[in-house]
């Protein structure tokens, strides 16, 4: 998960590195494409361990869910489970009918405890982007918490999908979810077979500095499915999974491609081409940010 302190760059990196968020901007037509009608669920969920070691136990499934990642909310709508959300943290605005749920805040990996228990939610989803101390906080209020690490592949992503199907009684739908993910997946495996050339590519986070922008580095979703993609992250040799890149390291890896993962806070490649110093790099002079 990404260091305390950087939690305010503009909620960007608390909103878009948590669960992979990357997988659900990139996927967000299949999952939209692909959601099963929403039922009563059907299964009762058994007992599961979260990312904490905890074990969480579920007679019936959950008819009143809150979920405190918008990666994990998307997710349940996903899987068929949307009606049983009545609450949702403040970023979570994907799919449109997540607006309607009451917002129980977010602060910092700070949500309003007290919204929470007025719900009475049966059971709680969170991500890493909620602190252990919150999830003992909302347990020692009696209220069950299952907690997801970040994953840092995509078969980890398909896993929480199943697991999210689980917990909500939505195992036949997350499951049929997960099988037309793999074959869109083995497709495109299958089209770049015989690609030889791998393009490098420069994800940006944040270039609220632009001489030394934050970029996903070794052990995240992102290299996962840059490399899948047939390009290759630049921000993989880096030392941490959250890092900034010097402007003196991003020239010298002069990289073929760049994606703006802040352009949904207004960054455009306009931007880009007017920072002191970027003019030079291969992506921008021909275009392709």
């Amino acid at each position: 998960s990404l260091p305390e302190e950087k939690h305010s760059l503009r909620g960007e990196m608390s909103r878009k590195t948590i669960f992979f968020t990357l997988v659900i901007l990139a996927a967000a037509s299949v999952f939209s494409s692909c959601q099963p009608q929403r039922i009563t669920p059907r299964q009762a969920a058994p007992t599961l361990t979260d990312g904490l070691g905890k074990s969480v136990s579920l007679e019936t499934p959950p008819q009143r869910i809150i979920s405190l990642s918008p990666p994990l909310t998307e997710m349940l709508f996903a899987v068929g489970a949307g009606s049983q959300v009545i609450g949702r943290d403040s970023f979570s605005d994907f799919p449109t009918e997540a607006k309607e749920v009451t917002d129980v805040g977010w602060s910092y990996g700070k949500y309003n405890l007290e919204a929470v228990v007025n719900l009475h939610p049966d059971l709680v989803l969170a991500g890493e982007i909620t602190t252990p101390e919150t999830v003992a906080s909302l347990e020692n209020l009696g209220i069950r918490v299952y907690y997801f690490k970040n994953p840092v592949a995509l078969n980890e992503v398909y896993s929480m999908l199943t697991t999210i199907g689980t917990l909500s009684g939505h195992s036949a739908d997350a499951d049929g979810l997960v099988k037309n993910l793999q074959k869109r997946e083995a497709e495109l495996n299958q089209k770049l077979s015989g690609v030889k050339t791998r393009p490098s590519v420069f994800y940006e986070i944040d270039a609220s500095d632009p001489s030394k922008p934050y970029t996903p580095g070794p052990g995240t979703l992102y290299t996962d499915l840059i490399s899948r993609a047939g390009g290759f992250n630049i921000g993989a040799k880096l030392a941490t999974p959250w890092a900034q890149i010097s402007l003196e390291q991003l020239l010298m890896d002069n990289p073929d491609i760049i994606l703006l993962g802040d352009a949904a806070y207004g960054i455009l490649p306009e931007n880009v081409f007017q920072r002191a110093g970027w003019k030079t790099l291969k992506a921008v002079k021909e275009g392709r940010v």
